[in-house]
């Protein structure tokens, strides 16, 4: 696919636009004032494989523990700002290598003007969000209701308020729960401006529901070149979205994300619980983000080892036992209840 070229901006050492890797985010579900736990949080989706994070900032409090909170993780943090100006220029003090902010409801024009100085003086990109429930009454009245069009429109017009301050160190987000609407949204904004793009579908809703509806939106619109960071937006651990947003990546060929699991369906020759089976070795893959590898959890010994033999290892149930399988050939036959333990051993060694 060809990309959509935009400029550069830098997030705390994490380079999107221009070319770069697709950068995978989150956003804690913590108190941010809770150092502790949000800091457990974070630790936790780094692992799982997140490049930036964001972290709500509605508070003096919550400020103030940004600071601490960015000594002990290891990605760039993102302050998110909701109405008042005082907590994004109290974040940028505070350490965020970004801040999310809608200029519309910041509190005006100084105030916007006095975020966008001190963003400057520390070179502190600004993430410009719009979504479908933030548009100004202007432009639900000149398009009769919420579009891709007035999405466009309303997020320009934010980054033209901080570009005209002098500033273009800038992110843009426009997000609907309407998967439609946003592919036509940014499709339509690609062509306007080389502003790198946050993609997502916001309030995607729970985790199979948002997962197909987040893969269907972001697939599309990175499968068109467009898009530079995505968050796949769930009512889920915030797990649940590294792995999801890694396994579009995959899927499109756009980023090497660790361990493939491929499993069959169940059917009337199934003598194992397949179905607990394929989570358990779901789970098991997280240990091993850097394995770029292919697991098969097949559900019986007869088609099992054929069905598996494009992977690297796999194991196929029987009634009461299962087997190993490496390349499509059998390697060898264990008691059902160990052969989760069997392949976790033959994982740590491959």
């Amino acid at each position: 696919m060809a990309k959509r070229k935009t400029r550069v901006v830098n997030i705390g050492g994490v380079t999107i636009g221009g070319g770069a890797p697709i950068a995978i985010q989150s956003m804690t579900n913590t108190k941010t004032e809770d150092v502790e736990a949000t800091v457990k949080q974070i630790l936790e989706l780094e692992k799982a494989g997140c490049d930036i994070i964001r972290c709500t900032a509605p508070t003096a409090e919550a400020c103030d523990a940004i600071h601490e909170i960015k000594k002990q993780i290891h990605i760039p943090l993102v302050a998110d700002i909701h109405f008042d100006y005082k907590m994004a220029i109290a974040s940028v003090e505070a350490g965020a290598d970004k801040i999310r902010i809608n200029p519309g409801n910041i509190g005006g024009p100084d105030r916007l003007k006095e975020v966008v100085k001190v963003c400057a003086e520390k070179n502190v990109p600004i993430r410009v969000g719009v979504n479908s429930g933030s548009l100004e009454k202007e432009i639900l009245e000149k398009y009769g209701s919420v579009t891709a069009e007035g999405l466009v429109e309303s997020a320009l017009d934010k980054a033209h308020m901080i570009e005209d301050l002098g500033y273009d160190n800038l992110v843009i987000s426009i997000k609907s729960s309407d998967v439609m609407m946003s592919i036509k949204a940014h499709e339509l904004i690609a062509d306007k401006t080389d502003i790198p793009l946050h993609v997502g579908i916001t309030e995607a809703g729970t985790l199979m529901q948002g997962s197909i509806k987040s893969a269907i939106g972001i697939g599309v619109i990175l499968n068109e070149g467009i898009g530079d960071t995505i968050r796949v937006s769930l009512s889920a651990d915030p797990i649940n979205e590294i792995v999801a947003a890694k396994h579009i990546l995959g899927t499109l060929g756009l980023r090497k994300t660790g361990p493939k699991l491929v499993s069959c369906p169940t059917c009337g020759r199934t003598q194992i619980d397949l179905i607990s089976l394929a989570g358990e070795v779901e789970k098991m893959l997280l240990e091993f983000p850097d394995k770029e590898i292919t697991v098969a959890v097949m559900g019986c010994v007869v088609n099992g080892p054929g069905e598996a033999r494009e992977a690297d290892i796999g194991i196929a149930g029987g009634k009461g036992e299962g087997l190993l399988i490496k390349k499509g050939e059998v390697v060898g036959k264990y008691p059902e209840e160990k052969l989760l333990q069997v392949l976790h051993e033959e994982l740590l060694v491959l």
